[in-house]
């Protein structure tokens, strides 16, 4: 069998997760089914099964060396990611249109929240669409046309108009936020917001926002909150653990930021592992494009245990629930034949995410070993 070639039917036999049982599985015009297929190409005949891993929290299209508007350089990045695990991505907001992604067969799938809505001089430059408090309902509603479902606010930055002691604070009002949500979610679209320190946190999770993306600076007396609204956390660790260098680059300046910036990096596992222990769904995000290359899917996972979560739930939410979340199914009849097999159970060993027996997307072989 040719990788990449045109669709065949596939059989694989394994255990099924996170059903946990030893079934056969046909793959029939890039969809699952239980029913058997004659002259089916076995692919795997033993492993761990399990849909391909979500990076809920990446930006297509953009790398550390600026925008990338070629087609080519966003396939790439793409690539990059399916090759780590990740089948399925949330871009959390571009500068330039990556909607080719979208079209190629050999690439993750795609779910885009168009750009970042910002505030002049409160976010980084030439990433977003930056507007006013008066204008965001309307830039809302803009990017809600432009995108799959979401749209990516930028809810807190340093203000440095107070000099010395300039901090990370709210961007917008709380009322405006409450605008802008209560429209996202009249047009059918789901908000996320990145936010890095405490004081954005109650406007948001008032104005009843769907995603907290980083979340460095949620405390436990909002957690109640977050929970009973069924807001979700996306903590991207792997990006978090800049923050010291960018309080170092701040700190002739904006000592005070800095200190806020390393602050909000110590407590960071303490409170994602207390976030998760009261019940906020967690999911894995890298935060890719920005700082960071893509496709460190496996290293979020590895930091996420690290910080005290549960192997076996870091993976389901990595890989099922966060499908889920996004409204795409797991193993079941009929499904989008996107998963992977490993020899081993990654709720076991994580070393093995790191050697797939085969990778399937879109009812194809895109990697054997």
């Amino acid at each position: 069998m040719t990788l990449g070639s045109e669709r065949e039917s596939l059989h694989v036999k394994g255990i099924l997760l996170p059903e946990e049982t030893v079934r056969d599985v046909w793959v029939v015009d890039g969809r699952l089914s239980f029913t058997p297929v004659p002259q089916a190409v076995t692919v795997a005949s033993t492993g761990w099964v399990l849909p391909g891993f979500v990076d809920a929290h990446c930006h297509i299209g953009l790398s550390p060396e600026g925008h990338n508007p070629d087609p080519d350089e966003q396939a790439e990045q793409a690539r990059t990611n399916r090759d780590a695990g990740a089948l399925l991505l949330r871009d959390a907001g571009s500068p330039v249109d990556n909607r080719s992604v979208q079209q190629a067969e050999d690439l993750p799938r795609l779910i885009r929240a168009g750009r970042h809505i910002a505030r002049p001089h409160r976010y980084i430059r030439g990433l977003g669409v930056e507007v006013e408090p008066p204008d965001l309902v309307a830039e809302v509603e803009r990017q809600a046309a432009f995108g799959d479902g979401w749209v990516k606010i930028a809810a807190d930055w340093i203000d440095r108009s107070d000099g010395a002691a300039s901090d990370l604070g709210p961007v917008w009002p709380d009322e405006v936020l409450a605008a802008a949500v209560s429209r996202a979610h009249e047009l059918g679209v789901r908000v996320a917001a990145h936010v890095f320190g405490e004081d954005a946190l109650p406007g948001l999770i008032n104005a009843g926002l769907d995603s907290i993306e980083h979340g460095t600076g949620l405390t436990d007396d909002l957690l109640g909150e977050v929970v009973s609204r069924g807001i979700a956390v996306v903590p991207t660790l792997i990006n978090i653990d800049n923050f010291p260098a960018i309080a170092a680059q701040g700190e002739a300046r904006f000592p005070r930021y800095a200190r806020h910036m390393r602050a909000l990096h110590a407590t960071s596992r303490r409170r994602v592992r207390t976030a998760y222990e009261a019940g906020v769904a967690i999911y894995t995000g890298t935060d890719a494009g920005g700082s960071l290359p893509h496709g460190h899917i496996r290293d979020e996972i590895r930091l996420l245990v690290e910080a005290g979560l549960p192997q076996p739930d870091v993976i389901a939410q990595a890989s099922w629930r966060a499908r889920q979340w996004l409204g795409y199914d797991g193993l079941v009849e009929g499904a989008e034949a996107d998963f992977i097999v490993y020899p081993r159970d990654p709720r076991a060993d994580l070393s093995v995410l790191y050697e797939p027996t085969c990778t399937v997307l879109r009812g194809r072989v895109v990697a054997a070993r």
